[in-house]
């Protein structure tokens, strides 16, 4: 096999009080993406979406994890990539981690699966720091290792999968952006003792929350001291669309990411749907384009398309 396709999935993070360390893979949306393997020692990429993304290798997220991979093993073969973008980038539902993640587990399978999924990870990482700036794993653990993770450390790189009860996700994507440098910008450089221990807390509460499957002490810990009460302020509409879903019977939910997507948990179909009707009747009443994902957490990442 010279040729292999997958799909890597979109992702939260954050998952409201659970900053940069905790996030959860969704079914859908996912990228298309196909590697081949070559005998020159280069990296190719060919972008089949129109969102104008660089193709130079060393400006593409998924070139950059890809050479990070074939400069471990010090390579003499390169690989082409062809990418098909469903997760719209600057969306704060893991587009860069979903490219760097699918190129990666692609040529991770082509080579006979030489390295370990944190290995992946590593190299992904890459792809997060061209992207952002910094080397964070919240995308990127759920993306290759499914379900909800844990980034207990990312230096050195330390994942923890969670154990979780069956969800949905429905997801609301305002079409507008926010950069993540900005939203890194305007959070607090200092936090008082009182709020860190607030937050721990509910960290702590959520994850065994989602190992119990307990989803009233899922509800009540899914509250975030530190992030939300300043970034909400990025996001249009963003305490009525809160207020609307929980009275629809979502669990609880967020911002994903650095934003402006927003998601809200579900123990049903029925609920997700629910919720998903709400929160297009608030964002039916302002002039912004929106997207609205339904979704179960999915158990897997970046999978091998048949």
């Amino acid at each position: 096999m010279d040729t292999v396709r997958v799909h890597a999935p979109a992702t939260v993070s954050n998952v409201v009080c659970g900053f940069d360390c905790l996030g959860f893979a969704l079914s859908e949306p996912f990228d298309e993406i196909n590697v081949r393997k070559i005998d020159e020692p280069v990296i190719r990429i060919a972008h089949k979406d129109d969102f104008g993304l660089p193709t130079e290798p060393e400006q593409n997220v998924a070139g950059v994890a890809l050479r990070a991979m074939l400069d471990a093993m010090q390579a003499d073969f390169g690989f082409e990539v062809e990418i098909t973008k469903n997760i719209k980038p600057g969306s704060g539902i893991g587009s860069s981690s979903a490219s760097s993640c699918g190129a990666v587990v692609a040529a991770n399978h082509l080579l006979g699966g030489r390295f370990s999924d944190l290995e992946l990870a590593e190299f992904a990482m890459e792809g997060e720091k061209l992207a952002s700036g910094s080397r964070h794993a919240d995308n990127v653990a759920p993306c290759i290792f499914g379900g909800f993770t844990i980034v207990r450390s990312a230096d050195p790189l330390d994942i923890v999968s969670i154990e979780f009860p069956h969800l949905f996700a429905t997801v609301i994507h305002p079409q507008i952006e926010i950069k993540t440098a900005d939203a890194r910008a305007i959070l607090p450089k200092q936090i008082p003792l009182a709020d860190a221990v607030r937050q721990w807390s509910n960290l702590a509460s959520l994850v065994a929350s989602l190992y119990k499957g307990d989803l009233d002490l899922l509800a009540r810990s899914m509250d975030d001291f530190i992030v939300e009460p300043v970034r909400k302020s990025l996001i249009p509409k963003f305490d009525e669309v809160k207020e609307a879903s929980l009275a629809s019977g979502a669990i609880g939910g967020g911002i994903s990411g650095s934003g402006p997507s927003m998601f809200m948990l579900s123990g049903s179909l029925a609920t997700a749907n629910s919720v998903a009707e709400s929160i297009r009747s608030v964002y039916t009443q302002t002039d912004i384009d929106f997207n609205i994902y339904i979704s179960p957490i999915g158990r897997s990442g970046v999978a091998i398309a048949s």
